[in-house]
């Protein structure tokens, strides 16, 4: 029996952000989000010093820095903690916009919109604005694009996936792994997602692939390394 011809490039990526999803697409885009994430994380720590998708330490810190006294640091938690939920409101809304004024775009408007912010926060370098100034619009930047992508990606797969929450897949993977060792050391029923074990683990490659890009990258060129990760969103939304 012949096989069905592979769908062409030009379609696979017009698939990536179509409304009609599958599991495929959604792991498509995941993996390249995922690898994008990583990337700008890494430019956040080399460029600002702060890894700008860990709400969790920003938490933490506004905890410590209140009891410390610390307003500087309590100030900074803060505005990526407020910022990075302002990212992932603006998200959902522009998908529940598009899913009511132009349902065929509801997924490539968001991702067109990241292409958008990342080639603003280059334009951002580029403007060489006073330090403190500066370092607190691109940390603010930087969490609103994070949150933003995280509610992107969480809307698009039903809250199956998400690419910036490198805790919450890291801890999916030992539940995994968990399940498969008890399955096989008492003979037990039970037995891991392999499925999900497989796309948990190609996306935390994906994210740490992408950090040691990112890390290179904006060391190398600053803020301006942003401009490639903003073609390949743009890339992907136009069509």
């Amino acid at each position: 029996m012949s096989r069905p011809p592979k769908p062409a490039p030009l379609r696979v990526l017009r698939l990536i952000t179509a409304h009609r999803r599958s599991a495929a697409s959604d792991r498509t885009l995941a993996t390249i989000l995922a690898g994008i994430a990583g990337a700008a994380n890494a430019g956040g720590f080399i460029l600002l010093g702060s890894y700008t998708s860990h709400m969790t330490g920003y938490l933490s810190a506004l905890a410590d820095n209140l009891v410390l006294q610390n307003l500087a640091l309590v100030g900074q938690s803060l505005l990526a903690i407020s910022l990075f939920i302002t990212g992932a409101a603006a998200s959902a809304a522009t998908i529940n916009w598009a899913r009511a004024h132009q349902p065929t775009r509801q997924y490539s408007l968001p991702i067109g919109a990241q292409g958008v912010m990342l080639a603003g926060l280059a334009g951002l370098g580029a403007a060489h604005l006073p330090a403190p100034f500066g370092h607190a619009t691109g940390l603010g930047l930087l969490c609103f694009i994070m949150g933003f992508q995280n509610a992107t990606i969480t809307k698009i797969s039903n809250a199956r996936i998400r690419t910036t929450h490198a805790t919450g897949m890291i801890t999916d993977v030992g539940i995994e792994l968990g399940r498969e060792f008890f399955g096989r050391a008492f003979s037990h029923p039970v037995q891991a997602d392999r499925v999900k074990l497989g796309i948990l683990t190609q996306l935390l490659g994906t994210f740490l692939l992408g950090g040691l890009v990112g890390a290179i990258g904006y060391g190398m060129v600053g803020f301006a390394f942003s401009l490639p990760l903003a073609a390949v969103l743009l890339t992907i939304a136009l069509l």
